[in-house]
């Protein structure tokens, strides 16, 4: 495994991160979700990226007990806060000060752990005041149950607030998880200008497209049984990319991954990371063999020609809009 160092922190991720995102306590058996966080530990990932709200805090839990007996400080566990969690009351929801201080210390009793490496602001919150959340995030730093903070899908604006903020309270405000692949560009114009100036780094989310990137989506085809088009909770994000023009493009990306001799998904992962303002990508998995096969996009070299096929191959099927930050 190879590292990077998150922003202008002293904190070194893996450049593969393991998410669970629809997996765990969702698609995945819990035997199955165990497997997977091993074989990831054993191709030598160290981050490990979830969130209150995946499968309703089950997500959470399931790492928890697939991580427990690991050596803590051999590890780095990311969780967010924002959306709706529990029954739904009015401040189970948000970036207010009283949901972002009980989210955190509901997260580390399903984690099993005195503290997290990085918290993040899962989303923005309008009707909240940034300084009342900063504050917040601020007091976990100071109690130790915090170490780092970030955010995912800010716009580049909200992330120099955010920024100020931090810099007045004293407070390692070090990321941005933004979702990032060959046909989800949208952070790029304007998101990493601000980031690179602000000292954060990116982790990226979908850096394959919810699978599209893989190519197992053909055009008119039916979609394969057991995939995340075909799982309710996973379709509003990948419905985007189900359009000929799109499908058509990514089957010509085929035969530049087999001269450069790796996977559809390889490619896919080495790309994003091919961007010194990425720290890390996450990948999901549902089979171990999937981690196995994406950590190895880690030793791949694209250079400016495969770079310049890709451009050439997906022109017109690029969505790099700034204005849809946020919508990943």
């Amino acid at each position: 495994m190879k590292f990077r160092r998150l922003g202008r922190s002293g904190l070194s991720i893996s450049e593969i991160s393991y998410g669970n995102w629809l997996t765990h306590g969702s698609q995945v058996e819990e035997e199955q979700a165990h497997a997977c966080v091993k074989a990831a530990l054993e191709s030598g990932i160290t981050t490990f990226d979830t969130a209150d709200v995946y499968a309703n805090t089950a997500a959470e839990s399931v790492l928890g007990r697939a991580l427990k007996g690991e050596r803590r400080e051999s590890l780095e566990i990311l969780t967010k806060v924002y959306w709706p969690t529990g029954p739904g009351g009015a401040n189970d929801r948000g970036l207010g000060r009283k949901h972002v201080m009980e989210s955190a210390n509901a997260s580390l009793k399903r984690l099993q752990t005195d503290y997290v490496d990085l918290y993040q602001a899962h989303r923005f919150d309008y009707s909240v005041p940034l300084e009342e959340t900063m504050l917040a995030f601020a007091d976990l730093v100071r109690q130790g149950k915090v170490l780092y903070v970030g955010v995912s899908e800010w716009t580049a604006e909200q992330i120099t607030r955010g920024a100020a903020l931090a810099r007045e309270l004293q407070v390692p405000f070090v990321s941005h998880q933004p979702q990032y692949s060959m046909l989800w560009r949208v952070i790029e114009p304007q998101v990493i200008p601000a980031c690179e100036r602000e000292g954060l780094s990116q982790i990226v989310f979908s850096p394959v497209a919810q699978g599209i990137l893989t190519g197992k989506y053909l055009p008119g085809a039916e979609v394969p049984e057991g995939s995340r088009l075909a799982d309710a909770r996973g379709s509003q994000m990948i419905s985007r990319w189900m359009r000929d023009d799109v499908l058509n493009a990514v089957q010509q990306l085929k035969p530049i991954a087999e001269e450069a001799g790796v996977t559809m998904a390889q490619l896919a992962v080495a790309w994003v990371l091919k961007n010194p303002n990425v720290a890390s990508a996450i990948i999901g998995a549902s089979r171990p063999e999937q981690v196995f096969e994406n950590v190895k996009a880690i030793d791949i070299e694209l250079d400016d020609d495969v770079l310049k096929q890709i451009d050439n191959v997906l022109e017109g099927v690029i969505t790099d809009d700034p204005r849809l930050t946020a919508q990943g």
